[in-house]
């Protein structure tokens, strides 16, 4: 598979790349061995790109990163590392977002400690504070590239309209945002002010947080993960609803002969040559399914079928409750 720029003058990453949250607990226990697994079939496989958290494990998932690039020293040279923060809580445990340029960069400081780098290859504010101008973030993010803490800089769950006022002041390499067949808002402005800016857009839960996958979370398993449980995709009258809906999308996968999760990223990488993907799994196993979109080349027809199995709307349940709403810009 032809790899894609992480941003005009970025660097060529992978298509897939490597959704570090899944290195934490968030969608079930896991260990540093699988971790340690899925790193080691990506360097085996091209796959060059990891995505990661200061909040993902409360550093646990950056900790991760770091002790693999202790135990494999040349490793950190053959990845593109990207990290993130602005997701901060109170002391009560409430959530909020704070682009303060001396918090993040003091943020950043203990990311690259934690990995024990030098340097991230990209650099995104988490999430957007509505109070503080978009164009004095851009340019506090700037004055970290020019210190060589960071090579680009990016923004996740932002507006378009934000991400022009950002790109005006300093060049923004991407914007992080979901999108898969079960989550599609992008479409509506988000891919096509990448393409014009040349941003990449990395798209997270690109297989739907399992259920454009061929083993889906179970209802059981849900009830033990706390976003997942509170979800209103995952709930139980809309998490059976899914299955059968998503039931299609596995038998065209079936008949393909490819997992379902290659065909879901097959057909995100097809619908944009901006758009890089960050699925993210504790299992190596599974990992490997994401690959199988290396060797599919979808033809007009084949995406028309899959648009069919599963057209804009499809899914039940809203992609998030009012809680977790708290932070993405809605822009539709």
């Amino acid at each position: 598979m032809q790899y894609r720029t992480l941003g005009k003058n970025g660097p060529k990453v992978h298509p897939v790349g490597i959704g570090a949250m899944s290195f934490s607990d968030f969608y079930g226990a896991t260990t540093e061995a699988n971790s340690f697994a899925i790193l080691d079939a990506a360097l085996e496989a091209g796959v060059n790109h990891i995505d990661t958290a200061n909040v993902y494990g409360m550093g646990g998932s950056e900790d991760t990163i770091g002790a693999y690039f202790r135990a494999n020293p040349t490793a950190k040279d053959n990845f593109v590392i990207a990290t993130k923060a602005a997701i901060s809580r109170k002391p009560d445990g409430t959530r909020f977002f704070d682009n303060d340029p001396a918090h993040l960069e003091a943020e950043l400081d203990k990311s690259l400690t934690r990995m024990g780098i030098e340097a991230v290859d990209l650099f995104y504010v988490h999430r957007r504070e509505q109070d503080r101008p978009v164009e004095e973030v851009a340019e506090a993010l700037g004055r970290l590239v020019a210190k060589g803490k960071t090579k680009s800089i990016g923004f996740s769950e932002i507006a378009p309209a934000t991400l022009r006022r950002a790109h005006a002041v300093h060049p923004v390499a991407a914007v992080q945002s979901e999108y898969s067949l079960q989550t599609r808002l992008p479409e509506l402005g988000l891919v096509q002010t990448c393409e014009e800016l040349d941003v990449a857009l990395v798209a997270f839960s690109p297989v739907g947080r399992s259920y454009l996958t061929d083993t889906p979370l179970t209802f059981e398993a849900i009830q033990e993960l706390g976003f997942m449980k509170a979800n209103p995709r995952f709930t139980a009258d809309n998490y059976p609803r899914n299955i059968v809906e998503t039931d299609k999308l596995r038998a065209m996968a079936g008949d393909i002969g490819v997992s379902t999760a290659g065909l879901a990223l097959a057909w995100l990488f097809a619908k944009s040559a901006n758009t890089i993907a960050i699925p993210g799994t504790r299992s190596a196993a599974h990992f490997a399914e994401f690959l199988d979109a290396e060797r599919l080349s979808l033809s007009n027809a084949d995406m028309t079928r899959i648009e069919d199995i599963l057209p804009i709307g499809w899914c039940h349940g809203d992609r998030y409750n009012a809680g977790q709403w708290v932070g993405p810009e809605c822009y539709c």
